[in-house]
């Protein structure tokens, strides 16, 4: 075959992929706009999916089984008047591709709401029955844009000339000053903490035109990523964490180290207006349900307390909130120096001393990396058993849809598109592929006693993540160094208590120690929302983070039961993504579109 027939073979098979998707589009919309349910299930296969975001529901809504997804589409349509579905020629255009083991037309679409612009993904296989006619196992639509309130990007982007009419001739910086001193004014909204989620959010609401103010503790934002251990670097690749608008350059580290990271977010913040106040805590609020507002506290460094009254608040702190120390035997004995994860810096000035750490997550593992390379004999501490994932290969296959390349938005939108029970079949699948990976690594940690698993439900680190926020490793190393021994292992049911001078084991010996690092977590949010709001606030919102009943995360990125209350937290992927539909939701509300949940 020439490159002519080739070519010709590929142009077919292109058009035929993309008129599969049409055609079903086409078909779609009719039955919607008639609001046919069994015109629209006819469209689906019976085992299919459907996960909303925003454009029909309003909220963050995953949908399972043909007829209950013909059903609520057709219900929901009275309200949202979805219309106008096509393929944009500016993303990715349709494709053949294998998702979750099925060979798939894989097509992006756009479309049209009475509210605003939309976009989803439709996954589309032949049909069992005798027409074999192309039906969709998956469906996404997901909100992207308000109508009259686009963001202020691209074409949509203000003038220079704008500062000036608009603030009495003052240039940028007088502009700047002025906006976040809040002297004239209260916020719409309060962010509390400056780090991906807090600049995120901020960034988002920036370009919907709802004044935001951001407050973080540190004396300059980024402190939260420089104030961290000196060997920290990002463990998922440069090309998925960008923030909001704004790529990395294209010269920096595949694995971002966090001092250049938090250089970036101070730079971000001043680049993309952020109002933010720093060396300021967030020391409590009420809600005024009359005034819907918030009372909030603020304490600034330089003692003084400032109260503002802000429509939402939004806790940008991430996934935990405070040091979580344990309650060890004889921990009050000890001499050594004891420091939680988050407060170790280096292992410099411990050379050839001995220090224990307790746990095997990944911050204990980088921790012991840190000591080790500084001569410091080092003993890891483990508790309970660990997912340990060799951070490339394996944990890089979590990446596979950004690594397939385009648009950073395309990429976004597929992975919006996953619906809990295909999130979790996938982590299956790739579990695994990472087994067979990392089999030779396994083998040897649990050759030394090293307590291994692939999570409750065969799902592997991320969905610990998503449910308790650790009890996993993603490894830079150190699982080889224990496996040779040059790193030494524990488990904690030998150690009757610790002593003066390190720990008694129950056979009698001994583990000197001058150094106790507890690297043993955090308490999940729920503590940081009791410190600051209140017990009442904790039994009205229920959880947050963890997987609720629906299998999305609880209370995150969404409404929560009490109103003008968000929260996100996560990896710079999932802030980037999931604040443009925090946002979205916020300047509903602000319109009057969007009541209470």
């Amino acid at each position: 075959m020439n490159d002519f027939d080739q070519s010709f073979l590929e142009f077919q098979a292109a058009h035929q992929v993309r008129r599969s998707a049409e055609d079903w589009l086409a078909a779609f919309e009719t039955a919607l706009v008639a609001r046919d349910a069994a015109q629209i299930g006819a469209l689906f296969h019976q085992d299919c999916h459907w996960r909303d975001v925003l454009a029909f529901t309003w909220h963050m809504t995953p949908v399972a089984g043909r007829d209950t997804i013909a059903k609520r589409l057709a219900a929901d349509q009275a309200r949202t008047g979805a219309h106008g579905f096509h393929l944009p020629a500016n993303r990715r255009q349709p494709r053949q591709v294998k998702r979750l083991g099925t060979d798939s037309v894989e097509a992006i679409f756009e479309f049209k709401t009475a509210d605003g612009r939309g976009a989803g993904i439709v996954r589309l296989s032949p049909a069992h029955d005798a027409d074999g006619a192309m039906k969709a196992w998956l469906l996404s639509t997901t909100l992207e844009a308000l109508v009259g309130h686009e963001e202020k990007i691209g074409a949509n982007r203000p003038t220079g000339s704008a500062y000036s009419r608009n603030f009495g001739g003052d240039n940028w910086a007088d502009v700047r000053r002025k906006a976040t001193a809040y002297e004239d004014r209260e916020p719409a909204v309060l962010v509390i903490g400056g780090a991906q989620a807090g600049l995120s959010i901020a960034a988002r609401l920036n370009q919907q035109g709802v004044d935001t103010l951001v407050v973080e503790k540190w004396p300059r934002i980024g402190d939260s990523w420089r104030k961290r251990y000196h060997s920290l670097a990002l463990h998922n690749s440069i090309h998925l964490n960008h923030l909001p608008y704004m790529e990395f350059p294209p010269t920096w580290p595949k694995y971002i180290p966090k001092d250049m990271l938090g250089l970036w977010f101070e730079f971000y913040a001043e680049v993309m207006e952020i109002n933010c106040w720093t060396d300021t805590e967030f020391a409590g609020g009420t809600w005024d349900e009359s005034e819907k507002r918030w009372t909030a506290r603020l304490k600034r460094g330089d003692g003084t307390e400032r109260v503002v009254r802000p429509r939402h608040l939004v806790f940008a702190n991430g996934v935990s909130s405070y040091p979580m120390i344990p309650d060890v035997p004889g921990l009050e004995d000890f001499k050594g120096e004891v420091i939680h994860s988050e407060g170790f810096d280096s292992g410099a000035g411990w050379e050839g001393r001995n220090a224990l750490i307790l746990g095997t997550g990944s911050s204990a593992n980088d921790i012991a990396l840190d000591l080790h390379s500084h001569g410091v004999n080092t003993t890891l501490i483990q508790r309970g058993s660990t997912t340990v994932v060799s951070i490339n290969p394996s944990a890089r296959l979590n990446e596979a849809i950004w690594d397939e390349g385009g648009l950073l938005e395309d990429c976004d939108l597929i992975v919006a598109s996953a619906p809990p029970p295909l999130v979790l079949k996938a982590y299956k699948a790739v579990v695994q592929r990472m087994i067979e990976l990392d089999k030779d690594m396994i083998a040897g940690l649990k050759r030394i006693g090293f307590k291994h698993d692939i999570g409750d439900d065969e799902t592997g680190h991320q969905m610990k993540y998503y449910r308790r926020g650790g009890g996993y490793n993603l490894d830079a190393g150190s699982s080889e160094l224990m496996i040779k021994g040059e790193l030494g292992l524990l488990q904690f049911d030998r150690i009757e208590r610790f002593t003066p001078g390190g720990v008694l084991l129950n056979d009698g010996s001994t583990v000197p120690a001058d150094l106790l690092v507890l690297a043993t977590g955090y308490y999940p949010q729920m503590e940081l929302v009791r410190r600051a709001l209140g017990e009442a606030m904790v039994e009205r919102i229920g959880a947050v983070w963890g997987i609720g009943a629906d299998g999305e995360l609880s209370n995150m990125y969404k409404r929560t039961p009490q109103e003008g209350l968000w929260f996100i937290a996560g990896g710079l992927a999932q802030c980037r993504i999931n604040s443009k539909y925090l946002a979205l939701q916020i300047k509903a509300m602000e319109l009057g579109k969007l009541g209470p949940l």
